[in-house]
């Protein structure tokens, strides 16, 4: 592929009906805000112009838009049934012992109860340990540092599912 040649998925996603673009990427992400803002910006040049579009929309989401996105989110060690996005982001923790499994599931609910929602963590390629030793070390934040470190987070995660939706084939 040369630089000047636009991705296939990525031709699609600036073709797609506007209902049909919004739900690709309310799946993506579920801020609606979010998803306004990048579907107001097509056509996208390159994939960068669009994954910049996702973080400058993600640097501009109030404390409702930030939950309105982390409430699509399954809590880390419990992803949704039968949504192949959230097991195969979560893939470290599939092999977790049932000691990890616990413990995860201790720390997100002391971390929901502190926070008010659940962990957020750009999980993809994390091990399950990785993951732990995460929610520990961020458990300590004050709720505004924690907002900003899921904020960037989910940026993360973002930019790997616009990944790939728009450089698929």
């Amino acid at each position: 592929m040369t630089s000047t040649s636009m991705p296939p998925g990525l031709a699609r996603f600036n073709a797609l009906e506007e209902h049909a673009a919004f739900t690709a990427l309310h799946e993506a992400c579920a801020s609606t805000a979010w998803a306004k803002r990048l579907l107001a910006a097509r056509p996208y040049a390159t994939p960068e112009a669009l994954y910049t579009a996702s973080d400058a929309a993600m640097a501009e989401l109030t404390a409702e838009d930030l939950a309105e996105a982390m409430a699509g989110h399954p809590p880390i060690g419990r992803p949704k049934p039968g949504d192949p996005t959230s097991a195969r982001e979560q893939r470290g923790m599939a092999g977790a012992s049932d000691e990890l499994k616990a413990e995860m599931l201790e720390l997100n609910l002391a971390y929901q109860e502190k926070f008010g929602h659940v962990f957020l963590i750009c999980a993809t390629g994390r091990t399950g340990e990785q993951l732990r030793d995460a929610v520990r070390e961020r458990i300590g934040n004050t709720p505004e540092r924690e907002r900003e470190i899921v904020r960037t987070e989910l940026g993360k995660i973002n930019r790997i599912r616009l990944a790939r939706l728009v450089e698929e084939d």
